[in-house]
Parts: C-alpha cells; structure tokens; sequence
C-alpha cells in the first residue's frame, strides 16, 4: 500500500470516528443502525482498511450524512466556490471508480453534486436504507454507457440521459460496456 492510501484510509477512519462520536454512538449503536459489522467499523476508524462505496454510504447514512458530506471538512464555508484542483477526490478500492465532490464544501445547501468516473464493468449495489427515503437524485450520464438497476426497472442510459430516483430503495449502478462511463449524481438530501 502507498503512503498515499495509508494517509487516506487514516483520514477516512478518523473522520469515520469522529463523526459517530458527534451523533454520540458507540460502535455497537453505529452497526445495528448501518448494518456494518462493529468489528469492520473499527478496522475503518483504525485505518487499517477502506471501505467500499456501499459500506460507506450505510455508514454515513445511518449518521444523517451524504457521502459529499462525510468529505467535507467541518468548517463553515468561506467561500461559495470550490477549483477543479481542490476538490475532494475518493476512489472506491474495490470497483475502482473515482468519486469528485463538486459541490463547494460547508455550504447550507441541501443539493450536492458529485462526479463520477465508473470503470468498464464496474458494478455497485447500495442496499435499501430507511434513512434516506426523503433523499432523492438525478443520475446525467456524459460519457459511456451505464445501467441503473431499480427494483422494479433498469434503465439502459446513454450519453446525455437523466434519471431521477429516489434511493430509500435499492439500486445498483453497472457499467456493461467495455469503456468508462462518466455521470454526475445530483443529490438532494431533501428536508432536514
């Protein structure tokens, strides 16, 4: 592993730890409430491993969070505009695919938007979360191919497609081509 990962699955588990603190949860309270074994919590908070894409979203939705939140440093915002350079990267380690919070960070909004280069292949399941019934996004396609994978539907999405869903439910992202797809995810946390 790089130096690299290491200071950022230290910086994940940190932050993980930090965050279940705040809300006041022991570990044992964080695993009923995500679904996430303790034991794998720990290893999070201690750094010695990164959690997928899934596992995180559980975690931070059993906290109130977005994912855009959870990477958002604790400060208010000091400015409504965020550089390409200074936004916040995280690369799923088991799909590969690189996350960029686009939002600017700290802000009262309840929108953020996030960019998404998926891997050829690429597939990510987020299981169904009563947390997030009042949450909703649009999922826009701007390269690639990708397959949005509902209970009741798939979409076959090409370049310049828009799907809206609401995520209480299960869904799972796939890539079936062969090439990368991108897209941006606009989340709306809804009311709070």
């Amino acid at each position: 592993m790089s130096d690299a990962q290491q200071q950022f699955e230290e910086a994940t588990g940190s932050r993980l730890k930090i965050l279940r603190q705040r809300e006041g949860l022991t570990l044992d309270e964080l695993a009923k409430a995500s679904g996430v074994s303790r034991a794998m919590i720990s290893r999070i908070e201690r750094g010695e491993v990164s959690p997928t894409a899934s596992l995180l979203a559980r975690l931070c939705e059993s906290l109130g969070l977005s994912l855009s939140h959870f990477f958002a440093p604790d400060s208010p915002a000091s400015d409504p505009f965020v550089r390409h350079d200074d936004q916040r990267l995280w690369r799923d380690p088991v799909t590969g695919y690189l996350r960029r919070s686009v939002s600017p960070p700290g802000t009262a909004s309840a929108v953020d938007i996030v960019e998404v280069e998926f891997p050829a292949g690429a597939r990510v399941s987020f299981p169904p979360r009563e947390e997030s019934r009042e949450m909703a996004q649009h999922v826009w396609l701007f390269e690639g191919r990708l397959n949005m994978v509902l209970p009741d539907k798939t979409y076959e999405m090409q370049s310049g497609d828009c799907l809206y869903m609401h995520i209480g439910d299960a869904f799972e992202f796939h890539n079936p081509s062969d090439k990368p797809a991108r897209y941006a995810v606009i989340l709306d946390r809804g009311r709070r």
